[in-house]
Formats: structure tokens, C-alpha cells, sequence
């Protein structure tokens, strides 16, 4: 049985159509896709139990990302979670030629879930302030929204709200590739080589993203299966292969080094008191 993600979830409702929308070429694409998501997301859990609880947040990170990923693919590769947005440029190519393109909205709700946990994974490992990561994260956020506003908008303004999200990434680049970069050096030599290598990579691919939206959902020039394959593309290297780089590079990191100070149940002494908000002490109960 073939792939009827096309057929079964197409263009059901008259005044809910698109000329330029994804073929079962693409719908595969998408598919193949959420395997790999889905098969990181398996492998990434499998290898977290090699870590003990107090040493797996960057696993949890990891596995939220290419567990969100999966379900947006899978949302795609069956022809859901888009809309139908009037075009700012008529081309004649028959591949993109029309006056409405499908806009997988689908994908933005992706971005702005997993990249400021990408973001996460990057700068926890320089161990930095808190506040910086917030307002770096607020960043990501702008940059993302924005995207998905232009991607939206049928008028030249949808540029305005491009340039809006690239202003944004600059400042995103910035606290990664500098502020980050001296955080983590100063924490060590091999902290610094597992961020330079996440940071590097990251930022690399973060730039092609611009491009993606500048030739799909800002001009059109390239059909809904071409941008299935670009950023499906970016997406596998900028997540799952991310991953394996960054949980690779943390085997040997406790995250206490990081500054972040994670207890375990089992670590505390038995017999333990535990402090309650309003400082007051309770010891555990004792057993009969």
C-alpha cells in the first residue's frame, strides 16, 4: 500500500485550497524524516539510562527536541497543519506557478518549541547565567514568531518581519559565539570543545534557515517537495545529529561542573531533614 497522505488529507474544503502544495514526493520526504526523529528520539532514551538521573538533563533536553520534531513531521508528511496563503510572487514555472501556496504552520510550532531547547542544550553546557539565557531564548523566540508572521503575509511587508527575525538571530549569534565562548573556556579545555563543536554547528546551520524561507514561503521560488527537502534536511542535522555531537561530547562532563547542582532521591542520607519554604524543618517519617 502506498503513501495516500495526499489523498485521504487533501483539499477537502472548497474555499480551503492551494495551487502550490506538497506532492506525495514531499509527503515521503516527510515521512522518512519523522523516522529519523522518532528512531533518535528511541536511541537518545536507550543511552540516557547510561547516565545516572542527576547527569541527564542534556538526555532530556535532547530527547524533548527530536520528540517534538517527530510529531511536527508527522504532522506534515500527512498533509496536516498548514494553511493556504495568497502569493507575493507569480512565477511561471508550473512547479510554483499560482496564486496560493500551502504554508505548513505546522513547522513554526515546531521551531519555537525546540530551538530555545536547542539554545538550552548550547548554553548550559557554558554554564552561563541565567539571565543571559532568558533573554537570548527571548530572542530565539522573535526571531521564530516573526518567521511565521512573514511566512503569513502576502505584502512586501512580510520582508519587514524578516528583517525583524534576522536582527534577532544576529543577537542569538552573538551570545552564543561570544559571550557563551568565554564561559565555557573558562570552565575547562574539554568544556570548551563540546561547545565550540555545538555552538560552530549550530550558528552554521541556523544561517542556511533564512535562505529556506527566503526561496519557499518569502519567494517562492522553489516547489513545496524542494522545501520539504531543504529543511528537512537542515532540520535532521541542526536535531537529531546535533544530538548525537552533544551527548557525545557530555559523556565524560558531570553536570555538576556546569553549575548545576541536580539531586537525586537516593543521594540523600537516610534520616535526612528537608527544609520547607518558610525555613521551618521536617524530618523525614521513620519507619514503624
Amino acid at each position: 500500500m502506498g503513501n495516500s497522505a495526499i489523498e485521504v488529507n487533501g483539499d477537502t474544503v472548497d474555499s480551503y485550497t492551494a495551487d502550490v502544495k506538497i506532492t506525495t514526493h514531499g509527503s515521503d520526504a516527510y515521512w522518512a524524516i519523522t523516522a529519523v526523529m522518532a528512531f533518535t528520539t528511541i536511541l537518545f532514551i536507550a543511552h540516557s539510562f547510561t547516565k545516572p538521573r542527576t547527569d541527564r538533563i542534556f538526555h532530556y533536553i535532547t530527547i524533548s527536541i527530536t520528540l517534538v520534531a517527530s510529531i511536527a513531521y508527522f504532522t506534515m508528511a500527512s498533509n496536516l497543519g498548514w494553511a493556504s496563503i495568497f502569493i507575493e510572487f507569480q512565477r511561471d514555472d508550473p512547479l510554483v506557478s499560482g496564486t496560493t501556496r500551502e504554508i505548513f504552520y505546522v513547522r513554526y510550532i515546531d521551531w519555537v518549541i525546540t530551538t530555545p531547547l536547542l539554545l538550552l542544550d548550547i548554553l548550559l553546557t557554558a554554564g552561563l547565567p541565567w539571565p543571559t539565557i532568558l533573554f537570548t531564548i527571548l530572542l530565539d523566540e522573535v526571531m521564530i514568531i516573526t518567521g511565521l508572521v512573514g511566512a503569513l503575509v502576502k505584502s512586501s511587508y512580510k520582508w519587514g518581519f524578516f528583517t525583524f527575525g534576522c536582527v534577532a538571530f544576529f543577537g542569538v549569534a552573538w551570545s552564543v559565539a561570544w559571550t557563551g565562548r568565554k564561559h565555557a573556556n573558562a570552565l575547562g579545555s574539554d568544556i570548551g570543545r563540546v561547545y565550540l563543536m555545538t555552538s560552530v554547528w549550530t550558528l552554521f546551520l541556523w544561517l542556511l534557515y533564512p535562505i529556506a524561507w527566503g526561496v519557499s514561503e518569502g519567494g517562492n521560488v522553489i516547489s513545496p517537495d524542494s522545501e520539504a527537502a531543504f529543511y528537512g534536511t537542515l532540520d535532521v542535522l541542526a536535531k537529531p545529529i546535533f544530538g548525537i555531537i552533544l551527548l557525545w561530547g557530555h559523556r565524560n562532563i558531570p553536570a555538576s561542573r556546569l553549575g548545576l547542582a541536580l539531586r537525586d532521591y537516593a543521594d540523600l542520607p537516610r534520616g535526612a531533614t528537608v527544609n520547607k519554604p518558610d525555613n521551618s524543618v521536617v524530618a523525614p517519617p521513620q519507619e514503624a
